[in-house]
């Protein structure tokens, strides 16, 4: 059996929801709805390009952990409430996966917060050496 691992992110929304930044189950990572929060000192700029750069810096951080870059990106969802604040984003998403191209989708729905401009979720595929990836228990799971 698959052993499974949390990462927490700092986020105070993990404690008050129940849930974990990201989950490793074997070579996969998931990484859960990811928004434009600096989980440090839970701000959030008004600005959807600048949450698009924190996102993604909260889930290089969870990647990390998982032993993980952006580079093992298979699948990625951007969640928006205004369909008009995608395309600012575009330069700094075509930054992060411009080589990466993992399977995408874009989705205009509401947010938790009203604050929030942007969400994205991924999945990734950790790296393998000749089939057998790294031990579980080398993950570690301090908060990011």
């Amino acid at each position: 059996m698959t052993e499974r691992r949390a990462i927490l992110g700092g986020s105070a929304f993990e404690e008050q929801i129940g849930y974990a930044r990201a989950v490793v189950d074997g070579d996969w990572v998931h990484v859960s709805g990811t928004t434009g929060f600096d989980y440090a000192t839970m701000t959030i700029s008004d600005d959807v390009v600048e949450q698009a750069e924190q996102c993604l810096r909260n889930i290089e951080a969870a990647l990390a952990e998982a032993k993980c870059t952006l580079a093992d990106v298979v699948r990625v969802r951007y969640l928006l409430p205004e369909r008009e604040d995608f395309e600012p984003c575009w330069p700094v998403l075509r930054r992060c996966f411009g080589d990466v191209r993992p399977a995408a989708t874009m989705l205009v729905c509401g947010l938790a917060d009203p604050r929030m401009k942007i969400e994205m979720e991924v999945y990734a595929r950790r790296a393998t050496t000749c089939g057998v990836s790294e031990p579980l228990d080398q993950v570690g799971t301090e908060a990011v």
